[in-house]
């Protein structure tokens, strides 16, 4: 007997960017599917150290442990502008 394995097609996004279906073409599906993982990912939490960060809005944050609550980027709590200037304030208070 043949192994009962999925057998998916080469390249088939699935996931969240699934239920677009064959629409809007297989890049865009995966940049969505992609954004939309990260955004419903718990983070790390500055206040607590604790991984409970999860998005409540567009743009807002919120610890479920500690309750902080925090603006960040759209999809991820922490910009890449953001990741530069806590760098660059880091190294000038040395």
């Amino acid at each position: 007997m043949a192994s009962k394995s999925k057998k998916t097609a080469k390249g088939r996004v699935t996931g969240s960017a699934g239920r677009f279906g064959p629409r809007y073409g297989r890049f865009t599906r995966k940049m969505v599917n992609e954004s939309e993982k990260v955004s419903r990912a718990k983070h790390l939490c500055p206040m607590c150290d604790t991984v409970a960060v999860k998005r409540v809005g567009t743009g807002i944050w919120e610890c479920k442990k500690c309750g902080y609550k925090y603006a960040g980027g759209a999809y991820v709590p922490q910009t890449p502008a953001l990741k530069v200037v806590l760098r660059s304030i880091d190294t000038k208070g040395v």
